[in-house]
Order: structure tokens, then sequence, then C-alpha cells
């Protein structure tokens, strides 16, 4: 840490991983430090791949009720009204070309998407991994992207997080923003040019506030734009190796407060 470096007056977070831990809970000194950030006078903004309505818990555990920026980026989301600000799609004619191209050079992938309105639905091939009350809908991939998504999913059975990724990069090429914030073989897929950075330096501008007023925490890849776009990027210990070689600096685990830890030295 920099003791001596200004405090910012815009504080990023990712949530699981970073601030959620593995059983799903926010430590009493993680939820307390990010209140001070608030009652300080700083903006604080919750930033994750989570859709809307996995948004909630985090409201409920944190207080928390300002934006935050959803779906790696695509959507900003009013946590006070429960309402969309703004979204950004991955289009049918753009989704339609990535389908095309991971099933022509990634057999046995499968497919689900999430949309602004109508929330999460997958192809039959592709196997759900969590336990929801969400409500699901199933078809051909080709009629769920019809009207747009603002993230399409792609799951392979036999290949982990970073092979999937690795190999989509070579096939889909700049049709659209390729991450993952797993380790299992599921790959995240937004608009071209949309990510957790772009969705977060909007935020910061309408605030009039420049990168350099910003520190960011993150674990996964779906993290990296974001560290890489804030003034201060910092890792978590438990993060990918890719975004501990990244981060201008690490800080404890989730599990021990890293978050709070590092923000204790101005709030």
């Amino acid at each position: 840490m920099t003791a001596s470096a200004p405090a910012p007056k815009l504080v990023a977070t990712d949530l699981d991983g970073t601030i959620v831990r593995g059983d799903g809970t926010i430590s009493d000194r993680t939820r307390d430090t990010l209140a001070r950030v608030e009652q300080a006078g700083a903006i604080l903004v919750l930033v994750t791949g989570r859709p809307p309505r996995w948004m909630p818990p985090v409201v409920e555990a944190t207080g928390h009720r300002g934006l935050a920026v959803c779906a790696n980026g695509a959507i900003v989301y009013d946590l006070h009204t429960g309402t969309i600000v703004r979204h950004s799609l991955l289009d049918a004619a753009a989704a339609g070309q990535v389908v095309a191209a991971l099933r022509r050079d990634v057999p046995g992938i499968a497919f689900a998407v999430e949309r602004a309105d109508t929330g999460f639905a997958h192809e039959p091939a592709y196997l759900p991994r969590w336990d929801s009350t969400d409500e699901r809908s199933m078809g051909p991939v080709e009629e769920l992207v019809a009207a747009g998504v603002v993230k399409l999913l792609a799951r392979h059975e036999g290949m982990g997080a970073d092979e999937l990724l690795a190999a989509a990069h070579r096939s889909v090429g700049a049709l659209g923003t390729l991450t993952h914030s797993s380790t299992d073989g599921l790959l995240e897929i937004s608009a071209t040019g949309v990510s957790k950075a772009t969705g977060l330096a909007s935020l910061a501008e309408e605030h009039g506030i420049g990168a350099a007023d910003v520190v960011a925490f993150g674990d996964m890849p779906n993290d990296l734009p974001m560290l890489a776009w804030a003034g201060r990027g910092i890792a978590v210990a438990n993060a990918h190796a890719e975004v501990l070689a990244l981060a201008d600096e690490v800080t404890g685990s989730v599990e021990d407060d890293g978050v709070a830890a590092y923000l204790s030295q101005w709030f």
C-alpha cells in the first residue's frame, strides 16, 4: 500500500471472489468499510458479471443502493429502484456469427444467453451449474439471440475456462468481447468493446472523475480491463494468475478481507 497516495474519489469492486466469500457471504468488516467509503463522500460502484436479478442479496448484505455495473459492463443498474439505466447489446447478427464460429471450431460447445428484459435462457445441451429460482426457458440459440443479448454464454463440459477462452479468441477474433470469471469451462461474450472498464468509465465520466482518481479491485480475467483502466488496480491474493500479474498491487485474499484492509488506509 502507498499510504501517502490521495484517497480515491471512486471505489470500484468486483463481487464474487473479491468481496463475496466462497460461502456467499460478505464479512462485517468489509460491509462496514464500504459504508465508510460512502460516508466519506467517495462514490462506490459494484462491478460484476452478475445479472441484475442476482443483485438483491448484495444490497441486503452491504446496504449499498447506488449504481452497479452488471453483466461485465453491459448493464448499468440502479440498486435503489431496481431498474436498468442503460444497456449494450450483442446484436443478433454478431451473436449468430460468434455461435457459428465456435460451433465450427470447438465441437461440443453449448450456449445460453442473458437478456436485458427476459433474463436467462439456454439451449437444451447447455447445463447450468447453479441452483436458482430463476425462471429459465429453452430453445435453439439462434432463436434466443434474435432480439440481441447482453451476454452470450458458452460452455464446454470437457474444457477448463482458460483453455476455452484461448480457443475462442482464435476462433471469434473481434466479433465480440471474450472473457471468463470461473474455473470451469464457461465463456462470457459481450458486444465488441464492452467490458467492466467501459461500464465503469462511463459512470466515472458522468461524475467528472478520471481514471487516476479510481481504485478498483478484482480477482478474475473479466476484471482485467477494469484494473488496467483504473488509476490503481488491486488484485486480491486469491486472484487468477493473469490478474495478479497485471495488478498494480496485491492485497489480502477475499477470506482475509483484503479489500477492506486496503481501503482502511483512507477510510
